[in-house]
């Protein structure tokens, strides 16, 4: 005897946009200043906390109920990067630790761009546009360690600013890609899907 089937349909909204311009705004506001146009300050700081961590956390649990792993386990784990990065310079500033050496920077850079480049390797099965944001990013990683451990130059870390700008930018084409997409029932601006 077959019973009723009951199927349930996601009817949630796509919360990869809000992680991705939540990384991309910050990223680019981040690497203005690295870049060289300003110096480090509270805007950059409140961008970490609010929209480069808690947007991307709460984007990254909204994944987490579609039951995408690979969505998770990015943006929760680039909003927890934006509070740590936050913490570093903070906890220092209030005395309740010794500001962290180039070599430590340069530790902590590093483990992130491992870990983005692993993740690189995830959007090989998704979209080009995810593949320049992680290729980008990992890049980006890579240069900031480089900078931290050899004590660049000014050039260099204005060069990395750049890098870094446009990894941002292209986050934020992704995540505005997908919600004009939605919106017009088309492609308006092309992600480049990729074969699987």
């Amino acid at each position: 005897m077959n019973g009723p089937i009951t199927q349930i349909k996601d009817t949630t909204a796509n919360p990869a946009p809000l992680g991705l311009l939540g990384f991309g705004m910050t990223t680019v506001l981040l690497n203005l200043h690295n870049a060289g146009f300003y110096e480090l300050n509270s805007m950059i700081l409140a961008m970490g906390i609010c929209y480069g961590g808690l947007a991307q956390i709460i984007a990254g649990i909204m994944e987490w109920k579609k039951n995408n792993t690979f969505g998770t386990t990015a943006f929760i784990s680039y909003g927890l990067f934006w509070l740590s990065l936050v913490a570093l310079i903070v906890l220092a500033k209030l005395g309740w630790g010794a500001a962290s050496n180039d070599t430590a920077m340069a530790a902590y850079l590093a483990m992130w761009g491992l870990f983005t480049a692993v993740m690189f390797v995830g959007t090989l099965r998704l979209n080009c546009a995810l593949q320049v944001v992680f290729g980008t990013l990992a890049i980006l990683f890579l240069m900031l360690a480089i900078g931290d451990y050899t004590n660049a130059s000014a050039g260099f870390k204005h060069l990395t600013g750049y890098e870094g700008i446009v990894c941002g930018f292209s986050a934020i084409y992704t995540g505005l890609a997908q919600v004009l997409n939605e919106l017009y029932g088309r492609v308006v601006l092309p992600l480049g899907p990729v074969n699987k």
